[in-house]
């Protein structure tokens, strides 16, 4: 692996450049508003975590940045370039630069862990198979996992997996990694080992990184900036230490996991609850219930 120095004087931004703006972007599924003018950067070398209550749209968010939804308005610049703005074989070219770790890993079930991280580069490059072979076995030494690389994805543990998932995002030295929900369902020693990994591989490769998660305590052992979403928009931003110390009620409420607080407990509707019950007397039904 390069060094970070190495890496980022290659990069084709300045240092001070953010690798990542976000401007007023706005994007529904239907009726549904999910982001409603979010503004927010990324800037390179740097581990930022994207925080939110689960349906605020932080999935939705990485597939924008990756090209695979439009939005409605608004701007997504990737490494200088308007994401949404590029030609079909540009956003192909630009996604190669990209390592993405997908919710629950994603590896393909029927393939051995060598040949999960195998695809990327065989896929991308004319490497010869030798090479390749070299490049897969350093990828799985990095994560632990050198003596699997002949095991299939049914006989690992979720947190092994994960880890593969993990080579499999840095297979091609990706000058952005995203991952989304790279926390959920390890045990509590899995879930330090990959906020490891996450940490060191940044600094090592030198490239920016994007958590998304709901799992406020792991990310915030790892992250250098925090970003809450709410309602569409960024309703919070800081460091780990000024998140923590913030006394705005939705961020308490989100990082202490308060069952009550500004975030509403029910979905919500312009319709009673009485209103809404047809075929039966709810007046009744309810006297009769108690």
């Amino acid at each position: 692996m390069r060094n970070g120095k190495e890496r980022r004087d290659n990069h084709p931004m300045t240092d001070s450049s953010p690798l990542i703006e976000i401007s007023d972007l706005h994007f529904s599924y239907g009726k549904r508003k999910i982001l409603n003018g979010l503004n927010l950067s990324i800037p390179q070398g740097k581990v930022v975590a994207i925080l939110g209550a689960s349906g605020v749209g932080k999935t939705t968010l990485l597939r924008l940045i990756g090209g695979q939804l439009r939005p409605e308005s608004g701007t997504v610049r990737l490494a200088g370039q308007d994401v949404h703005q590029l030609s079909m074989t540009e956003l192909y070219a630009l996604r190669r630069k990209i390592g993405m770790m997908f919710q629950m890993g994603g590896l393909f079930s029927d393939m051995t862990m060598f040949e999960n991280i195998a695809f990327p580069i065989r896929e991308h490059t004319t490497l010869p198979e030798e090479l390749i072979q070299d490049m897969v076995l350093m990828k799985l030494n990095a994560v632990g996992l050198r003596g699997a690389r002949n095991l299939t994805p049914g006989e690992l543990s979720g947190g092994m997996a994960r880890r593969v998932a993990l080579a499999r995002a840095i297979a091609l030295d990706p000058m952005l990694i995203m991952y989304d929900e790279p926390f959920a369902g390890l045990d509590p020693i899995s879930l330090n080992v990959i906020g490891n990994l996450v940490r060191q591989f940044n600094d090592a490769l030198g490239v920016s990184s994007i958590i998304v998660s709901y799992d406020v305590v792991e990310s915030l052992k790892v992250v250098d900036y925090v970003y809450i979403l709410a309602d569409g928009v960024v309703i919070a931003e800081g460091d780990t230490a000024g998140i923590k110390a913030t006394n705005d009620p939705f961020v308490r409420q989100f990082i202490n996991a308060l069952p009550d607080g500004p975030i509403a407990f029910h979905y919500p509707t312009t319709q009673p609850y009485l209103d809404n019950l047809r075929g039966v007397d709810a007046v009744g039904a309810i006297d009769t219930a108690r």
